[in-house]
């Protein structure tokens, strides 16, 4: 292994030729001005300032890591020392202010993204709807067609401005909308930024991945994500996982040592390397960063990458697919409108009619109809109602990484949990110990972690496991900076959750070498052939066996963590360190360290029961242990049991399917029976979540409909392949992810609900209207009623509350479709409903005003009828959205308000209000000014919708308590 200490001296101009840090040569004279510099600045040698003035003296130079450093510096082919000498760094790493510099000038450690649309672009995206074109140009020759008739007389084009106004305003809303989606998914990204284990200032701490620079160095371990290309300074046991780079499937070894080819060195084979986009999976590292962002062996094929874009969810795809249908039957239907007011009016006039006008005014209520009915915005709404969901999910620390996971949530009837540190706080604190010597079972513990303890520090840092025993042994008078220098470590065997041990290897003060194994205890028992007892080692009889099983089952039944303490003692150090060395150890002793269940967690099981969901806990601890916590959560009940690795081993495949349900516990497992227990439960067509944090078990919960990552004790390959990950590792968390995900996704059909209702109630007021020979609302009227009515109130009803039985149901099945439940029906009856709301308005205007219908182009006219009409529709879907605030619900027996919605109202009954009564408004909308009583009915004719839907679901609610206690 190659190690180095201390700032090393810059290592000053060749004779031959002057590389520079952004891979440039300097010519003769350049160089005389290069070492001319060197002689005069030598006190900035390894430090900023000199590289600066280097770097600006090189004709062309570049920072470091530019296009062409790789090609030029090999630094694979280059000692550590030399790679660390040209970063002009140390194996302590760089200064905070030194790193702050750098990152100044070499910008973040970023791939490039996709060009982002401008505002222009997204604005004139929004005007490129087909149905927009037609009305505008609809509007335009209109408007032209007036002028003529009038002999090119000026009148103000009031039905063509009020167009304009109203797309232009829909526009705008839609860009504000889409930006917001945007600008929500830029902050969960944000929060769920890669962090990386660095050293500043000659300490070990953890920055965002996109902050390091060239001559950070980086500590890497199994489980994760190489933040960028990096020179190995040490390495132990290392593999890494390079598939996206170079398509090899089997990890590769690594060492620290230079590559002794000459030339260039395929990647594949550059064995001192580790590149941004690969995985540890095993052992661990210290390495030095040389290239970052697009300089690196990624950023090659960044362009790649940005052009991916994420797939829409299943529910917005069923969205989509719902809106070209239901855009062609509103066209249909505006087809038959057109051709019904073109043939009657032929008929009415006997053939003498303006065909263009004629033509144009049938044309833009049927264009008028279909932008206000057509649903085209209906899957954008979803996906800012998902955005601004899962940016609330994140401040309860459910970080969602993909959208598809909030619709699966609401579907989860399987929770598979890890015990340690998800149900349970990961605060070890050892408690019991078993053996004859504390002093020599604490050594060993405190030697055969990773955990760092600082001189004078009273409290380590590291796994808590690990910090648990060095803590212990620090107490006993034992710190682990006294033991290390006493015992330096010259080996290791990295913690591997297959073997469930780690183990390794330091020098004596005489000379001589020890081994310490610690793990499981019943694995390294079976390692053990001998025992040490009372200052002796002897052979491990049976009774010693047994003795050690009765404590380990004595700490195991008082729900403690039990780990197994081994030796062995060498002359000579291992020729090299692997597994094979765990083996005729001897047995020294076992600790018990207690993990305190999480308190929330006994409430949040308790409202998975409520929900249907059941609770499966998996652990590697021992089964007593995990049955003694599980029965103390609730999640083994009486004839559950709970099952190890090795027993599941046993029983096959259609066995475990068939007694699946008797098992709630899962002790001694190994990375794939995780897999296996998942893919059992989807066999049953169970929607099944997996939680996980080693490097191993990424696989299960890759294979789990939502894969749960830990954000805390989680490793970067298992958060990469999470559908979500919990800031805090709590279970809790997951059930309150469960519960939003709910929310959510009822929000969405309640919004989806509204829109679809309030569309076909406007399809078919016009249609009946014009089958009736009457105009009862004109185009500009429909857009109107589009603008205040569609945006405002279906994202109202997308920042709803839960409703307070959202976890006392059953979980919704996966397979239901966007109508589920009786959807379909709602639509059409509520829909069917405010069009007789709305034709019952005009008429009782239309009788109220007293006169008889005017004529114009074939069709009946009443100014009040149509005034009280376009009042009460308006309206009336205004006040349908608080019914939809439950589709089953009493909205009187709801304990919160939205606040949204009544703003929505609010601004809606404004906006209404000032068309009608405000002259210059009235004029170009060509309504009359109503009277107070006609107000006062139209306005009541819109209220009747609320006491009508409350009747409906007060029946359907009596219906659906019938169908279930039959």
């Amino acid at each position: 292994m190659v190690r180095s200490s201390g700032v090393l001296p810059h290592r000053g101009v060749s004779d031959d030729k002057t590389y520079l840090r952004g891979g440039g040569t300097l010519a003769s004279a350049e160089k005389r001005k290069v070492s001319s510099l060197l002689c005069r600045d030598t006190s900035f040698c390894g430090q900023g300032v000199f590289y600066e003035k280097l770097r600006n003296t090189a004709r062309g130079g570049r920072p470091r890591g530019e296009k062409g450093t790789e090609a030029l510096m090999k630094e694979y082919l280059k000692s550590a020392e030399d790679v660390i000498a040209e970063q002009e760094s140390s194996s302590a790493g760089l200064s905070s202010s030194e790193a702050g510099r750098r990152l100044s000038i070499h910008g973040g450690n970023r791939l490039a993204e996709a060009k982002k649309e401008s505002l222009i672009k997204k604005f004139f995206a929004e005007l490129a709807d087909p149905m927009i074109i037609i009305l505008l140009v609809a509007a335009v020759i209109s408007t032209v067609t007036e002028l003529y008739e009038a002999n090119w007389a000026f009148k103000f084009p009031a039905d063509a401005v009020i167009i304009l106004f109203v797309v232009i305003v829909n526009a705008v809303l839609g860009v504000i909308q889409e930006s917001k989606a945007e600008k929500a998914i830029e902050a969960l990204q944000k929060m769920s930024a890669a962090t990386t284990k660095v050293m500043r200032d000659g300490m070990m701490t953890s920055v965002k991945s996109e902050e390091l620079v060239p001559g950070d160095v980086v500590l890497l371990e199994a489980g994760d994500s190489v933040p960028a290309d990096c020179r190995i300074i040490e390495c132990f046991s290392l593999k890494a996982e390079e598939a996206a780079l170079t398509g090899e499937s089997v990890p590769v070894l690594k060492k620290a040592e230079a590559l002794s080819a000459s030339g260039d060195v395929p990647l594949g084979d550059r064995k001192n390397m580790v590149y941004m986009g690969s995985n540890i999976v095993y052992g661990r590292c210290s390495a030095i960063v040389v290239s970052t962002g697009m300089n690196t062996e990624m950023g090659k094929i960044a362009g790649a990458l940005a052009a991916a874009r994420d797939d829409d969810t299943p529910l917005q795809k069923k969205l989509n697919q719902l809106s070209v249908i239901l855009t062609w039957l509103v066209l249909g239907i505006c087809a038959v409108i057109f051709a019904v007011q073109l043939i009657r009016e032929l008929v009415v006039s006997g053939g003498d009619i303006n065909f263009l006008k004629v033509s144009l005014n049938s044309l833009m209520i049927a264009v008028s109809l279909a932008v206000a009915a057509i649903p085209e915005g209906l899957a954008a709404v979803v996906t800012i109602v998902l955005s601004i969901g899962v940016t609330k999910m994140s401040k309860r620390n459910a970080v969602i990484r993909k959208l598809t996971a909030v619709e699966t949530l609401g579907c989860t009837q399987i929770i598979c949990s890890d015990k340690t540190g998800t149900l349970t706080q990961n605060k070890m604190t050892v408690v019991d110990h078993y053996g004859s010597d504390e002093a020599f079972i604490a050594t060993s513990f405190s030697l055969c972690t990773d955990a760092k303890l600082a001189p004078g520090a009273t409290v380590s840092v590291g796994d808590p496991t690990q910090t648990a025993v060095v803590d212990w042994a620090a107490k006993i008078g034992l710190p682990k900076y006294e033991l290390e220098e006493k015992y330096p470590r010259v080996g290791e065997v990295p913690f591997d959750s297959g073997r469930k041990m780690m183990t390794t290897v330091h020098r004596k003060p005489d000379g001589g070498y020890i081994q310490h194994t610690t793990g499981a205890p019943d694995v390294v028992v079976g390692r053990c052939t001998h025992i040490y007892k009372d200052g002796k080692t002897a052979p491990m009889t049976d009774d010693d066996r047994r003795e050690i099983a009765e404590a380990n089952a004595s700490m195991a039944d008082r729900a403690l963590r039990v780990l197994a303490a081994s030796f062995r003692e060498t002359t000579e150090a291992p020729a090299s360190c692997g597994p094979e060395m765990e083996n005729e150890l001897v047995f020294l002793g076992l600790v018990g360290m207690i993990d305190p269940v999480r308190p929330e967690v006994f409430d949040a099981i308790v409202r998975c029961r409520e929900a249907g969901i059941r609770p499966i806990m998996i652990t590697g601890d021992h089964k007593a242990t995990a049955s003694a916590i599980a029965r103390q959560l609730g999640i083994l009940s009486e004839g559950q049991e709970a099952l190890t690795g090795a027993q599941l081993d046993g029983i096959s495949d259609e066995d475990f399917l068939r007694d699946l349900d008797r098992y709630s516990v899962y002790a001694r497992v190994q990375p794939e029976h995780k897999t296996r227990i998942v893919t059992a439960w989807k066999a049953r067509g169970c929607i099944t979540a997996m939680t996980g944090d080693g490097v191993n078990d990424a696989p299960s919960i890759k294979t789990a409909d939502i894969g749960v990552g830990m954000g805390i004790t989680g490793t970067d390959v298992t958060k990469n392949v999470a559908d979500m990950v919990l800031a805090d590792d709590n279970f809790a968390t997951i059930v309150s992810a469960v519960e939003e995900g709910r929310r959510i996704y009822d929000n969405i059909r309640k919004a989806i609900q509204f829109l679809l209702s309030s569309n076909l109630a406007e399809v078919l007021t016009i249609f009946i209207a014009t089958m009736m020979g009457v105009t009862m609302l004109r185009p500009t009227h429909l857009l109107w009623i589009n603008l205040i009515t569609d945006c405002f109130p279906a994202l109202s009803l997308g920042m709803e509350s839960s409703e307070a039985d959202v976890m006392k149901r059953e979980p919704r099945k996966s397979d239901d479709g966007v109508f589920a439940n009786g959807m379909g029906f709602d639509i059409f009856f509520q829909g069917l409903i405010v069009t007789l709301i709305t034709l019952a308005s005009f008429f009782i205007g239309h009788a109220m005003e007293g006169n008889e219908y005017l004529i114009e182009d074939g069709l009946k006219v009443s100014s009040d009828g149509t005034t009280m009409a376009f009042l009460t529709l308006s309206l009336v879907e205004m006040f349908h959205s608080f019914n939809m605030r439950s589709r089953r619900g009493s909205i009187f027996r709801m304990k919160t308000q939205n606040v949204w919605l009544w703003g929505s109202l609010g601004l809606s009954l404004l906006l209404t209000i000032a068309v009608i009564y405000v002259p210059f408004l009235r004029q170009a909308f060509n309504f009359t000014e109503i009277s107070f009583a006609e107000f006062g009915v139209a306005v009541g004719l819109a209220i009747l919708i609320i006491p009508v839907m409350e009747f409906v679901k007060l029946v359907q609610r009596i219906i659906e308590k019938r169908k279930k206690n039959r």
